[in-house]
């Protein structure tokens, strides 16, 4: 239990074609895109300011 076979699959795309139609769907595709690109985006500027400040204390130590 827990695995999606073939069967699974095609209901639920018969689901989201029902409730969204075939129209909808490349719009509501396109959205979730960009929103997963603009989170990673995000998630690397995130690392890079943390990432700075240890460069910087590292900095600080050598010229010490």
């Amino acid at each position: 239990m827990g695995k999606f076979g073939l069967t699974e699959w095609i209901l639920v795309i018969a689901v989201i074609l029902l409730l969204f139609g075939g129209k909808k769907i490349p719009e509501l595709m396109k959205g979730l895109g960009t929103g997963i690109k603009e989170f990673k985006n995000a998630a690397k500027d995130g690392a890079e300011e943390t990432s700075a400040p240890k460069k910087q204390a590292s900095q600080d130590e050598n010229k010490l």
